[in-house]
């Protein structure tokens, strides 16, 4: 039985950075809307209420009965679920007579469980437009700032906490340590959840649900589809088939190099070279989300008549990780569609495999993490996402072989160039971009009309919100010099220096 802790999730932009918090300090959760909440079973230890970018003053704020958890068991409120809790149990709510976002500092903290080790002036970060102005009988203060005066409260008798501030953001400085306290002082977990204790109880699982089944992979070259790959490789071993296509949109020489790492790795892999069917496919399209589109509808083709190949083939296996499950079943419903998923997902419904997900309850840096406790090479687990469609977004208008060819090259002087001068590791994610534009140049006594490149790179966490990195000078000269010299139509470089949001990380 895993020690659960149970998120109810109101809405807010932060619940995934609780969850992400509360695993870090080695403890497992579920994140569920309060709309729609699980069973309270054994397994679940105690529970959080997330924030939420609803007032509890209004008449359709969300409303969740806590008769089941209040007093039972071990239940912090965050901000909303604070307020939620004190409205609710006789307490009042008000309209903040100030505006309570951004740094705050407490300027009182009482002698508490919670705030053990937390001192008076720690900063903490505020993001509410209401207040408490009264608590319920019963309820104590526990911790104050110079302007909210209910920073932090107690249930007396019960193992009830709320918090007006959001513990899991960086910008609370001793977050992390009251999240500990909740967990270790107050709830009592055992923290057994560490990425050999997922990688033992996952592979067990998988033998029991696969049994001597064959399932199939399509492999990405990605994090994501190779730590999961190896979880199934370990519960299963030679029934595991591999599927690595390669779409002619791949960097240069990535196709027989991750071959290469995957039988390194003891994985049962074939490589399928489908360049010229994506190619014809793709010839004269140059909208975004019908190359989209179509890339999506040839490997699905490709991959179909590749696993049909496979005698009694059971099941699909996919990387899908635990941002993708929160998200279809978000509070707020599915995200309004920007574009296409960068990863091509699902297979046609005649395919009739079953499917089975061995890291839906991880986190990318959890998925790292899990990787390199079974021993996985450092670059693999290291790499930066690349998209599904791969080049075909990078290069913006129609695809051609020639384009593909010019932008391979730019792309590994860049990338190489980050790696040789030590920057790989300290961007998220980098790429080159093709534009549709030509410009004017001069090389020797000659006057050129050549392609112009981009160049990107972005600092993220998980991609939902992205800064552009400060390169030096002095490599960007290089990489510049260097790709004008030496890939044959292009003559002129760019940095792009846009944010997300407003610019996408892709420019298509």
């Amino acid at each position: 039985m895993q020690e659960t802790i149970l998120i109810l999730d109101f809405g807010s932009q932060y619940t995934q950075l609780i969850a992400r918090r509360v695993r870090e300090l080695n403890v497992y959760c579920e994140i569920h809307p309060f709309n729609n909440p699980p069973a309270i079973t054994e397994d679940i230890k105690g529970v959080i209420l997330s924030g939420s970018p609803f007032s509890t003053l209004q008449e359709d704020a969300p409303q969740f009965d806590l008769a089941e958890i209040k007093g039972k068991m071990p239940l912090l409120g965050v901000c909303y679920g604070a307020q939620y809790m004190a409205l609710t149990g006789g307490g009042e709510v008000a309209p903040s007579t100030i505006r309570e976002y951004g740094r705050a500092n407490l300027s009182e903290v009482g002698e508490n469980v919670l705030f053990e080790n937390v001192p008076v002036g720690s900063q903490v970060w505020m993001s509410h437009g209401d207040t408490i102005t009264s608590l319920p009988e019963g309820f104590e203060v526990i911790a104050s700032t110079e302007d909210v005066r209910v920073a932090g409260y107690a249930v007396q008798g019960e193992q009830t906490f709320g918090i007006q501030f959001h513990p899991e953001v960086y910008h609370s400085t001793d977050g992390k340590q009251l999240l500990e306290n909740f967990l270790y002082k107050v709830v009592g977990v055992s923290g057994d959840w560490t990425p050999a204790h997922f990688v033992d109880e996952t592979v067990a699982n998988l033998k029991g649900q696969l049994g001597n089944d064959k399932v199939v992979l399509g492999l990405s070259g990605g994090v994501d589809s190779s730590v999961a790959a190896m979880l199934l490789h370990r519960a299963i071993g030679e029934n595991l088939y591999c599927i690595f296509v390669n779409n002619g949109l791949l960097r240069k020489n990535e196709f027989t190099d991750v071959l290469e790492q995957y039988e390194g790795m003891g994985l049962n892999v074939k490589g399928v070279d489908a360049t010229d069917q994506f190619m014809d496919a793709l010839a004269g399209i140059e909208e975004p989300e019908a190359k989209r589109k179509t890339i999506g509808r040839v490997f699905i083709e490709v991959f179909d008549q590749e696993a049909t190949l496979i005698e009694d083939v059971k099941w699909l296996a996919q990387g899908t990780i635990y941002p993708d499950i929160i998200e279809s079943v978000s509070v707020k419903g599915p995200s309004a569609t920007i574009k296409s998923h960068h990863n091509v997902g699902g297979l046609p419904d005649f395919m009739k495999l079953k499917v089975v997900e061995p890291l839906k309850t991880l986190f990318k840096d959890e998925v790292r993490r899990v990787g390199a406790s079974m021993d996985m090479s450092a670059d693999l687990l290291g790499r930066h996402p690349f998209p599904g469609p791969g080049l075909a977004i990078r290069i913006l208008g129609d695809i051609t072989r020639e384009k593909v060819q010019i932008l391979q090259e730019v792309d590994a002087i860049f990338i190489n160039g980050l790696k040789n001068e030590g920057l790989y590791d300290k961007v998220w994610q980098a790429g080159s971009i093709l534009l549709p534009v030509n410009s004017v140049g001069v090389m020797g006594d000659e006057r050129t009309y050549e392609k112009v490149v981009a160049l990107r790179a972005v600092e993220s966490t998980d991609g939902m919100t992205a800064d552009w990195v400060h390169l030096p000078y002095d490599f960007l000269a290089k990489v510049s010099n260097q790709i004008i010299n030496k890939v044959k139509g292009v003559n002129r470089v760019v940095y792009d220096i846009s944010s997300k949001p407003p610019a996408t990380i892709e420019w298509e």
